[in-house]
């Protein structure tokens, strides 16, 4: 196969993967439809006719979209099974329960749940045939593309193998330094599927990614902060000559208003919902070993704003006089029984909801981090501080597309996606989506052996250093 015709063929990937979306959608909605009219619709105070019958359809049909977007449902072919599954399910089960409410609603009555659930059953053995041949369809059409990576100073080797995670789409190919020149470089782009620009300088980058538009060649970059700022500018058309506006104030008024109203009603809400789960995770706490069932910790806030975050307690008493201040490893022996579920599940972090209500807080933002680290971040990466721009949060992008052991430059990148593209209704989406990643292990994880050991480091130079500041003061 020629290299154009390889380039055309790329071109049906998204036609196939919206034909996946719209049979998903369809054959849902047309199931739902026989279930109404059958079972339903004769049981409602005023029977609909055939536009309600019709109409009723497509509000199913809209709520499905709708949730199905909320939680990655429609990523045919980019993610893994698993993901797609999960967010395919919890869509479905999100629709049908709405549905439910709303037939009970029109019925005046509750009706009977029956015809509705052996519905679900099928759609969710629907959601599973599909993505399975999805993906054997997709993997046999469309195989690994051979990659070229182009870095410069820094060695790819991280990135790699993350990549390598992903053999069902990218295949490393060959790995070439910028220092090689573009006349060695220039070839091996034209000969290539595709190209990843490994963390090159902007000047450097421009250039390979015209080279790339030019001449037709996928092309992948990873991201810079000022791309992310970029990305979040307001364009201008006041002249010919386009601009871009970077207003740099974070929220506006109206978006902190709208954000903090949401905020207190949702928290208040969800501590009463999870007031029954509260009382036993801090019984099972108490009754472990006796110790406190909180653990506070000073964290960083809106505008660099210091206070004590409530969590609880997952480790053992005083876990942090046991070599310092450190993040949780793989399997740490600090953690308790008790306190290994409670991660696991996420319920550890549920005291954060009077946090939330009190305002240290917001249910979507950046993960608030200690002020020692937060410091010692900021003078390796002075744009650290540019998440202190909103109130940390108890989700959000970090939180939901990263992991436990993401490094801090790429959750920073993440956090800085969210304030620059801000919106309600993405606090919303990530909201829905934090219910999705309580069920997907991978974000869970500990940090490395390695990481850790850095970040003692960074504690124990942060203490150091404040100790040192507090006998120059007495001095």
């Amino acid at each position: 196969m020629t290299k154009n015709k390889y380039r055309n063929k790329e071109l049906y990937k998204k036609l196939l993967r919206n034909l996946f979306s719209v049979a998903l959608i369809a054959v849902q909605t047309g199931l739902f439809g026989y279930v109404w009219l059958a079972e339903y619709n004769h049981q409602i105070a005023a029977p609909f006719f055939e536009k309600g019958n019709w109409l009723f359809c497509a509000v199913y049909a809209i709520l499905f979209v709708l949730f199905l977007v909320c939680f990655d449902g429609l990523k045919y072919g980019l993610y893994r099974k698993y993901n797609l599954l999960l967010g395919q399910g919890l869509a479905t089960l999100g629709t049908v329960f709405i549905v439910y409410l709303q037939i009970t609603l029109l019925s005046l009555r509750f009706v009977n749940p029956v015809p509705l659930l052996q519905m679900l059953l099928i759609n969710l053995i629907l959601c599973v045939v599909l993505t399975l041949t999805s993906e054997w369809l997709i993997h046999i059409l469309f195989p690994a593309k051979r990659l070229l990576v182009i870095c410069d100073s820094y060695p790819p080797d991280q990135f790699l193998q993350k990549m390598s995670g992903r053999r069902d789409k990218y295949r490393v190919a060959e790995v070439i330094n910028v220092s090689e020149g573009l006349e060695v470089i220039e070839p091996k782009i034209l000969q290539a599927e595709s190209v990843l620009v490994y963390d090159v300088h902007s000047e450097i980058r421009n250039k390979l990614l015209k080279l790339c538009f030019e001449h037709g060649v996928r092309a992948y970059s990873t991201t810079k902060v000022s791309d992310i700022l970029i990305r979040g500018a307001e364009r201008i058309h006041i002249f010919d000559t386009p601009l871009l506006l970077y207003r740099n104030i974070g929220l506006t008024i109206e978006q902190r208003f709208f954000k903090r109203f949401m905020d207190i009603v949702i928290s208040l809400l969800l501590l009463i919902i999870t007031s029954p789960i509260l009382l036993i995770s801090a019984l099972a706490i108490k009754l472990y070993d006796g110790g406190p069932v909180f653990f506070l910790q000073e964290r960083c806030t809106l505008n660099g704003k210091v206070f004590k975050i409530h969590k609880f307690r997952s480790m053992i008493v005083d876990a942090e006089k046991i070599g310092g201040a450190q993040l949780a490893t793989e399997k740490d022996p600090r953690i308790t029984p008790v306190g290994r579920f409670l991660r696991a599940t996420r319920l550890d972090e549920l005291p954060q909801l009077i946090d939330i209500l009190i305002g240290n807080m917001s249910l979507v933002g950046p993960r608030p981090e200690r002020p020692g680290i937060t410091e010692q971040y900021a003078k390796n990466m002075p744009e650290f501080k540019y998440r202190l721009k909103v109130r940390g949060g108890l989700t959000g992008y970090a939180q939901l597309y990263g992991k436990y052991n993401t490094t801090a430059y790429d959750k920073l990148q993440l956090d800085l996606m969210y304030i620059q593209n801000y919106s309600l209704l993405l606090d919303i989406r990530l909201i829905l989506m934090t219910v999705k990643i309580m069920f997907m292990k991978e974000s869970t994880e500990g940090v490395s052996e390695e990481m850790n050991k850095n970040i003692a480091e960074m504690n124990e130079r942060y203490e150091n250093e404040k100790e040192t500041a507090e006998m120059n003061s007495e001095e």
